[in-house]
């Protein structure tokens, strides 16, 4: 792999239009060379017939089947709020029908 130079830095700040300071050109031109060598790396990795995921990990939701049931409290629940419309809390307005 080609050696990243500092002016290679430099063009790729210019177009992310990324305000570089010159004192840290040398410190990202190091970890840049790094980050590609680690790339180049992965690239040689066989992953022939291995399945693309997400994360190392499969993570499976677990989840109960929704059940409804009765509450003892509805009425008393219902007294708490400010305004009532029947079994429901009345509340502003806040679509329009436009």
């Amino acid at each position: 792999m080609s050696k990243i130079t500092a002016e290679d830095v430099k063009k790729v700040a210019i177009l992310s239009r990324l305000d570089l300071q010159p004192e840290k050109i040398e410190t990202y031109t190091s970890q840049l060379e790094k980050i590609l060598d680690y790339v180049a790396q992965l690239q040689k990795i066989d992953t022939q017939g291995v399945e693309p995921t997400t994360r190392a990990v499969e993570v499976i939701n677990v989840t109960r089947e929704d059940v409804v049931f009765g509450t003892k409290v509805r009425k008393e629940i219902l007294e708490l709020g400010p305004q009532r419309e029947g079994e429901f809390f009345r509340v502003p307005k806040i679509l329009s029908e436009d």
